[in-house]
């Protein structure tokens, strides 16, 4: 009970907010009938006065008076003045002040920085906005309220519930993302396929690495459809596996200035084990990217090395010659938030280990090293 009553509070919350936005928006609906009426009876009125060719300046005043009595009605404010510079009206002011007031024309500034005004063979009519639309600006407000206590609902469901909760609950996000990636995958397939019809020699030469970081992106969200289901039990060369990582990550990093290369050591064999590729690869590549962010600024070298296990079983060793780890963080760097980069999210390595150990069955570990850091995968076979 202690534990459930912040998220308790936090619903109560979000559903009081949620039931004063129906309330408010159903209240504007009504506002907003009600006004549509009052302005097609102004419509006809004014209709009427124009399609009159026989009315005088006085119809046409006493028209005029309609119109503003309707806007009266429909509680807009609104000061008339005269071409000679006198107020002739008001109605709806915040303020109760006599026409002959200052303060009732010098009004007229500020409703002409709402709407801008009426001019009239009469007189120039100023207006201003409604209760209705000012409260309008409401709305935005409460949808940010409860956008606001969404998301606090949801720290408070990962800070309130245990660690299957919170694993539902980053498993349904993460499909959610996955579903959300398919509709401009889509459109940029489109693209694609209209350039494709340009006769352009760069994009001709664009196109094949724009249809890689497609395929990337799609890859990418088939992962996240992955989180939260059990793993598959295919058969998997980890070896190919692993040679698409390294043939990946080989065309992207620097090769310039503090260079990195990527190569794959595979010893000759069969490397098939029951998995799940998608997942397999995710933690390769996910070992993969932790030695080039390490390298970065510097440069050096990536081997990615797949070789049998004595009793069964395939490894996959990721080695690079960077700073390495330092000891006292070797504790940590397989728990979930834990980062030693100032933009990192610190799942890389906790959710690694949960695909290769949780997964897989296998074994994830970082091996003592004097140069660079040393990764480890064994997976059964």
């Amino acid at each position: 009970m202690r534990r459930s009553a912040p998220l308790l509070i936090v619903t109560f919350g979000l559903l009081t907010l949620l039931a004063s936005f129906i309330w408010y928006s159903q209240t504007v609906l009504n506002n907003l009938h009600a006004e549509a009426q009052q302005t097609a009876g102004m419509y006809a009125k004014v209709f009427g006065a124009i399609q009159d060719t026989t009315s005088d300046p006085a119809a046409q005043t006493t028209t005029l008076v309609d119109l503003i009595e309707s806007l009266k009605k429909l509680r807009v404010p609104v000061i008339l003045i005269s071409t000679s510079g006198e107020v002739q009206g008001s109605a709806n002011l915040p303020f109760a002040d006599t026409l002959a007031a200052p303060h009732v024309k010098a009004y007229a500034d500020t409703l002409d920085a709402e709407n801008a005004p009426l001019l009239t063979p009469v007189g120039t009519v100023h207006i201003g906005n409604t209760a209705l639309v000012r409260g309008m600006r409401v709305i935005p407000l409460l949808m940010v309220a409860v956008l606001g206590v969404l998301i606090l609902s949801g720290l408070v469901m990962l800070r309130s519930e245990g660690h299957a909760e919170r694993e539902a609950v980053f498993a349904g996000m993460a499909r959610e993302s996955a579903h959300q990636l398919g509709t401009p995958l889509s459109s940029m397939h489109g693209w694609i396929e209209l350039l494709r019809e340009r006769d352009d020699p760069m994009i001709a030469q664009a196109l094949p690495h724009m249809e890689n970081d497609i395929e990337r992106l799609e890859r990418v969200a088939h992962r996240f459809e992955r989180i939260g289901r059990p793993p598959r039990r295919d058969p998997v060369d980890v070896a190919e596996v692993a040679n698409h990582v390294v043939q990946y990550f080989s065309a992207r990093v620097p090769t310039l200035a503090h260079s990195i290369t990527v190569r794959l050591e595979a010893a000759a064999g069969g490397f098939t084990i029951a998995g799940d590729r998608v997942l397999l690869e995710w933690a390769i590549e996910s070992l993969v990217k932790n030695a080039i962010d390490a390298l970065a600024g510097r440069g050096g070298s990536i081997v990615v090395t797949v070789e049998p296990v004595d009793g069964g079983g395939v490894r996959v060793r990721v080695a690079d010659n960077g700073p390495g780890v330092p000891r006292d963080l070797r504790r940590k760097i397989f728990s979930a938030g834990f980062s030693t980069k100032e933009s990192g999210w610190g799942i890389g390595l906790a959710l690694t280990r949960r695909i290769v150990e949780a997964g897989h069955g296998g074994r994830l570990q970082l091996l003592p090293s004097d140069n660079g850091a040393v990764f480890d995968i064994v997976l059964p076979g």
